[in-house]
């Protein structure tokens, strides 16, 4: 009866350790907010492949580090850190993405000369030191962390998780901020259809408002101008699904392929031209290996990598002409494809279809 009153309802956590999730949240969140979104996403690349470099290391050297027990170091840097409070997705990630959204409607002068979408979407912007905009990421964070925690506690069935949480909190606080600064939650179309890209191809433009001010913005905004071609996404994602199949065939980790992609977006941070983003493709992709690999042998399961990488490339590009283009902030294609994808695994597994769930 103690250890009921002393847990958090629904989550099951003990209420001090929620306590201090919850303050090292409200800092993720505002973290995420002072780098900018993007540049938090690569520091998750680079805590979660040192993460899973100790993870293997430790498989291989066995119990003989003495004081710390076999996966727990891993865990905690993997775990609690890189998809924890501190550089989460669905904290430090979502946090700079509602700042970004906050601020481009708030501060639509800072936005950069070079910035040819709404500022709204502007996930590469670093916003310092400024009270209100880091008070946002801080909220952000906070209720991305308790979307994550209480989704995972709902839909869990029979010990499985019913999709990626943190996916799918990422996905929530961006809608959720869509709604808080006052974005449509969709946009007018510009084209012929939802999936239509031909406006952007045609540069075509029309009238947006920016905190009050009227300008012309483009009348469809791709999420990524030298990636939203079916037949480059099918490609791309056949190539990062099959390398993060050899990855964990190889290692057993399911995460290095995914670390390895979010820490090549350092490039696409610094400028250098179309670098694809793949951490939805290196992620699903590994997936289909753990899949397979059990029953159907190592090339099989390579070439279900290979196709689950170009499914979930595709589901990020579906996504992303559904909910990305047509507004004033950003959605996350990629989380949006791992969310879909995951629960769809998640299903088939929980209902015998499917070998297992993957990670999940």
């Amino acid at each position: 009866m103690y250890d009921v009153v002393l847990a958090v309802p629904v989550i099951g956590m003990e209420w001090e350790t929620f306590i201090l999730l919850a303050i090292t949240a409200l800092a993720g969140g505002a973290f995420g907010a002072a780098i900018g979104a993007l540049p938090a996403f690569i520091f998750t690349g680079f805590v979660v492949f040192l993460g899973e470099g100790l993870a293997i290391l430790q498989r291989e050297i066995g119990g003989t580090l003495g004081a710390v027990e076999p996966g727990e170091l891993a865990a905690g840097v993997t775990g609690v850190i890189g998809f924890g409070a501190i550089t989460g997705p669905h904290i430090a990630f979502a946090g700079g993405v509602a700042a970004s959204a906050y601020a481009g409607k708030k501060y639509p002068e800072m936005e950069p000369p070079d910035w040819d979408y709404h500022f709204g979407k502007n996930i590469l912007y670093a916003f310092g030191t400024k009270p209100d905009i880091l008070a946002v990421g801080a909220i952000f964070g906070f209720v991305g962390m308790l979307i994550n925690r209480v989704g995972a506690a709902v839909l869990a069935v029979g010990g499985t998780g019913l999709t990626d949480t943190i996916a799918m909190s990422v996905v929530a606080t961006a809608f959720l901020a869509r709604l808080a600064f006052d974005y449509p939650l969709v946009g007018s179309v510009g084209g012929s259809s939802i999936l239509d890209m031909s406006p952007f191809e045609r540069e075509e433009m029309r009238a947006a408002t920016d905190g009050g001010t009227e300008t012309e913005r483009l009348a469809t905004e791709p999420w990524l101008p030298h990636q939203y071609k079916w037949s480059g996404v099918t490609a791309i994602g056949l190539v990062g699904g099959i390398l993060a199949g050899y990855i964990y065939i190889r290692t057993g980790s399911i995460f290095l392929g995914y670390g390895i992609s979010a820490m090549s977006l350092l490039f696409l941070q610094l400028g250098v031209e179309k670098i694809p983003v793949t951490h939805h493709i290196t992620l699903i992709g590994a997936v289909g290996a753990v899949l397979f690999l059990p029953n159907a042998g190592a090339v099989v399961a390579l070439l279900a990598a290979g196709v689950f990488g170009a499914v979930s490339g595709l589901l990020g590009e579906l996504t992303q002409r559904m909910f990305y283009s047509h507004s004033g902030t950003h959605v996350d294609p990629p989380a949006m494809a791992i969310a879909i994808a995951m629960l769809v695994v998640g299903i088939l597994a929980i209902a015998g279809v499917l070998p297992n769930a993957g990670y999940l």
